[in-house]
């Protein structure tokens, strides 16, 4: 019988013979002794209870048995391959493939420098970037498809075993045409007087949890319920929009800054209800050097022009600011 203290260097030498055609073949293929290796195939058919080989045949052929074993044999081995694979990462400092979510105006003001660091203190590591819609994010933390990932801190992530390390928080502020009544009032600019006009925001019109961002939470704020007329996540499609005449834009100061704003005012407005961003993992899984490594670095980096760091907190589950 098979039992769990099985030693694997019986099965070198078996699979050996069953590669090899031959006791002495396979004694130099694995580097040992004719004896050695005969001795090994003898002690795994002693443990199986039954032969392995037909002898009496040249080159030795497998019995049936031995067929069937020679399978799980091999599987045996390649596991083995595989776990020393796996534990290669944890050895000899960080290497190996991150992935990255990101939304996107994080992934133009702040991903390229983060990489360009990246490159040159951790080489061994590749950064693959994703990058996905705010509300998209999560399930790609949670599912794998990213291990780590920067987002707004609101809405918050579902998932309890998603954990984040509080980064930079920026401000928000209102876009509209250089002709356009507002242009006339004073800055900052007051929540009832943009909410006069159509408004565009992020997220998209069709999810719930956009309801959860932060400009719809300051308009909640002033006792004004926002119903934009269109939604994007894409920082410049914003700005066109607003450009074509469609609405008013409330957006984070990010997404202005990495954005082609000519022939559009960007403006302060009033409230403390800025964006906060974060980076997050899942503790539900383990953590790698190289993703830790890279978060590290996300935590180190310098924050985008126009930001403020935050401070660094063990629970960030408290979105408001």
């Amino acid at each position: 019988m098979l039992r769990t203290d099985t030693r694997l260097e019986w099965f070198v030498s078996f699979l050996g013979v069953v590669d090899t055609g031959s006791f002495v073949a396979a004694a130099e293929a694995t580097h040992r002794s004719q004896p050695r290796v005969s001795m090994h195939v003898a002690a795994l058919e002693r443990e199986v209870g039954l032969p392995l080989f037909d002898r009496r045949k040249r080159p030795v052929a497998l019995t049936e048995a031995g067929a069937v074993l020679a399978v799980h044999a091999r599987a045996v081995l390649r596991e083995l391959v595989a776990a020393e694979a796996a534990m290669a990462p944890w050895r000899g400092g960080a290497r190996g493939v991150v992935t990255l979510g990101c939304y996107p105006s994080a992934s133009a003001a702040f991903i390229p420098t983060l990489l360009r660091d990246v490159s040159r203190t951790i080489p061994d590591v590749k950064v693959v970037l994703v990058e996905r819609a705010t509300l998209d994010l999560d399930q790609a933390l949670t599912t794998g498809e990213v291990d780590v990932c920067l987002r707004p801190m609101s809405p918050a992530p579902t998932a309890p075993s998603v954990i984040g390390h509080p980064l930079w928080g920026e401000p928000l502020v209102v876009l509209h045409p250089m002709e356009h009544p507002l242009s006339e009032l004073p800055e900052p600019l007051t929540v009832a007087a943009v909410a006069a006009f159509p408004l565009i925001s992020i997220g998209r019109l069709d999810d719930a949890q956009s309801s959860e961002f932060e400009v719809y939470r300051l308009f909640r704020e002033h006792n004004f319920e926002l119903e934009p007329v269109q939604a994007t996540n894409q920082p410049q499609t914003l700005v066109e929009l607003i450009r074509a005449g469609l609405g008013v834009g409330v957006t984070n100061w990010l997404a202005v800054h990495i954005a082609d704003t000519n022939g559009v005012r960007v403006r302060r407005i009033e409230g403390n209800c800025g964006r906060r961003v974060a980076a997050y993992r899942d503790m539900s899984r383990p953590m790698n050097p190289a993703a830790r490594s890279l978060l590290e670095r996300i935590i180190q980096a310098p924050r985008p022009p126009g930001t403020r760091p935050l401070p660094a907190a063990t629970d960030i589950s408290d979105t408001s600011s």
